[in-house]
This record gives structure tokens, C-alpha cells and sequence, in this order.
């Protein structure tokens, strides 16, 4: 994945023989599975309740977009998402292209976690279900998408899902 610009995710029909390393692993459905896991988990403990599902089109494009990620990394749960916006105005620019390029992979890394039953369904609401893998393979990327995932879990637990799709410039 390019550490700026915009993400080019496969196309949900191209085959893992046909896809480069490196997109398999940053668009494996496993884990798109374990980052929606992690922010549903830390959602639900804010919140009481489970990640609209809606949400996971939000969690993953900024999770795995390197720039955000860094841009998260003093921000606390304390931070308003517009003050952070207003903070960070290049993570936004090309969101609603990253996120829109994403949607398949995130259809797959949902499928495959509700499969698998890593997450579970309760009306639009996402809940972890406990089923991750016993060891997650030690790499500083992965440990960084996984810490992210649930700071934005938690971060986005205390604000409205419309007002985080509005200031993101993207639609549900």
C-alpha cells in the first residue's frame, strides 16, 4: 500500500493468485475481519452498543491509510473528530476516494468475519464474537492497524455516524 495518495484496492473478483503480496496482505479478508473486531470491541465498551455497520466503511480506509494512522497517534478519545479533522486537513483529502475504493474489500472482510464468526450481526450493529486467532503474527504494521482500529472504535462511539460520513465528505 502507498503511504499517501490514494488506495487501489482489487477488485472483489480478481483472484489471490492474481494479486500482488503485498495487497494480499493489506486487503486479506482475515484482516479486515480483525480490524472491524477491534473497533467493534472497544465500540461496544464505550457505547453499549455494537459498530453500526455503516461505521466499518470508516474504520478501515482510515486504519489502513499509513498517514492517518499517524495522524491518530496523539489523539485520544478526548479529541472531537472535527477538532482532529480540522487538525489533520490532508488525511481528508482523498477519503471519499480511498473509502469508496475499499467498499468491496470491506464487503469481503465482513462476509468473512460473520463467516467465521469473529463478528456477529445484531440488527446494523456489528459485536465482537471472540473468535480471533490465538497468536496474531508480530509486525509493527499490523500491531499499528490493530491499535488504530480500536482507538477509532472507541473514538467513534461517542459521535453520530451521519456527522462522521458528512465530515468525511462520503455517503453511507
Amino acid at each position: 500500500m502507498p503511504p499517501t495518495g490514494r488506495i487501489h484496492a482489487p477488485a472483489i473478483d480478481t483472484g489471490w493468485a492474481e494479486r500482488a503480496p503485498a495487497t494480499d496482505a493489506m486487503y486479506n479478508p482475515a484482516l479486515i475481519a480483525c480490524l472491524l473486531s477491534a473497533a467493534a470491541g472497544t465500540h461496544l465498551k464505550r457505547a453499549s452498543s455494537g459498530l453500526p455497520v455503516a461505521l466499518s466503511f470508516i474504520v478501515t480506509p482510515m486504519a489502513l491509510h499509513r498517514d492517518t494512522r499517524q495522524a491518530l497517534t496523539e489523539t485520544t478519545v478526548r479529541t472531537h473528530l472535527r477538532t482532529w479533522a480540522e487538525r489533520n486537513p490532508m488525511v481528508r483529502v482523498g477519503f471519499p476516494e480511498r473509502a469508496q475504493d475499499l467498499v468491496p474489500v470491506v464487503r469481503q472482510g465482513l462476509r468473512f468475519a460473520l463467516r467465521h464468526h469473529v463478528l456477529g450481526l445484531n440488527g446494523d450493529m456489528l459485536l465482537p464474537q471472540g473468535r480471533l486467532p490465538h497468536r496474531i503474527p508480530e509486525h509493527p504494521e499490523l500491531e499499528d492497524i490493530l491499535r488504530t482500529s480500536g482507538l477509532l472504535g472507541r473514538w467513534l462511539a461517542v459521535n453520530d455516524p451521519a456527522a462522521v460520513f458528512a465530515l468525511l465528505g462520503v455517503t453511507p
